[in-house]
């Protein structure tokens, strides 16, 4: 009679505890105690009659019966979540729904408050959201489509060339107000500055002292700037008053002409001329009318929305 297999649960316990050979970090990623995994890992040991690790008062390692076990479990649970991905988009493509995966600026500062014109023109279609700035893998991930910002080269995927970017200086309409005034970028010099440090694909984000240099000035103190990781948190710090941020133009532009927020100074860096947003679906998927919808009307958007501005 065949031994009963450990479930799929029980197995990613199994995988994790294995990847970090410590069941405290294990038991952080899947949800559960130290204790928990230890007697998960037990269970699995008594079902297959086998010994996976053995442990030391100071650490544990893989036994060779339990290096082949991970390495089979590895293979197994990848096998079964690209199956699972692709079932579901199967089963999508059967209905309205699309599965889009966006950045978070991206997602807050574009494409949401463009949401209800894709709605109006395509009421038949409904969205959802992956939010995040991790590459996808769209043999494995649930998602359709993507918004990716990069080269634009993406194996086995599709991509269509959104638009570029150029960092500006933007603050409140209070900020303004509150004086004193902002006539020369050397004015900002007495002004709480804020800027996203990051380095998609390596290259440098642009920064204060890159702007300054942009505006012709080479004396620029940089040592009172405050980072962030995300221009979201940017745009906030801008948004109550009390900073001048730099951030993407395309993602500020309605809310500069709505009078929410300032531009200041008709100077701003372009990323990297190679780098631009994408729109990235994967090959098999040009003639998917969900996915041709969505693609010509973020196209239309970007046609309608293209501006020039002074760097």
């Amino acid at each position: 009679m065949s031994r009963m297999l450990p479930g799929t649960r029980a197995l990613r316990t199994f995988e994790a505890a294995a990847r970090h050979l410590n069941f405290t970090r294990a038991a952080d990623e899947v949800g559960l105690t130290p204790a928990a995994v230890s007697y998960q890992i037990k269970e699995i040991e008594e079902q297959l009659d086998v010994v996976l690790f053995t442990r030391t008062s100071r650490s544990i390692q893989l036994t060779p019966a339990g290096r082949v076990l991970f390495d089979a479990v590895v293979d197994a649970l990848d096998t079964l979540q690209r199956a699972a991905a692709k079932a579901r988009r199967l089963s999508r493509g059967r209905t309205t729904q699309l599965r889009l995966s966006l950045g978070a600026r991206f997602a807050t500062h574009w494409f949401l408050p463009r949401l209800p014109d894709f709605r109006a023109a395509h009421p038949g279609l409904e969205l959802t959201f992956d939010i995040s700035d991790a590459v996808r893998d769209f043999e494995a991930d649930d998602v359709d489509a993507a918004v990716r910002f990069g080269a634009g080269a993406y194996p086995g995927a599709i991509s269509h060339r959104l638009f570029h970017t150029v960092v500006v200086p933007v603050c409140s309409p209070a900020l303004l107000q509150a004086g004193p005034a902002l006539k020369s970028p050397r004015d900002l010099f007495s002004r709480t500055l804020c800027y996203v440090d990051c380095k998609p694909g390596g290259i440098v984000w642009p920064n204060w002292p890159m702007w300054m240099a942009a505006a012709g000035i080479d004396d620029f103190d940089d040592s009172r700037s405050v980072a962030f990781t995300e221009s979201s948190h940017v745009v906030q710090a801008v948004i109550d008053g009390g900073a001048v941020g730099l951030v993407e133009w395309e993602l500020v532009e309605r809310d500069v002409r709505a009078g929410r927020l300032v531009r200041l100074f008709d100077v701003g860096v372009r990323v990297a001329p190679e780098y631009a947003y994408h729109l990235v679906y994967p090959a098999g998927s040009d003639a998917d009318p969900r996915v041709c919808a969505l693609r010509d009307w973020m196209l239309e958007m970007v046609q309608a929305g293209q501006t020039d501005i002074a760097l």
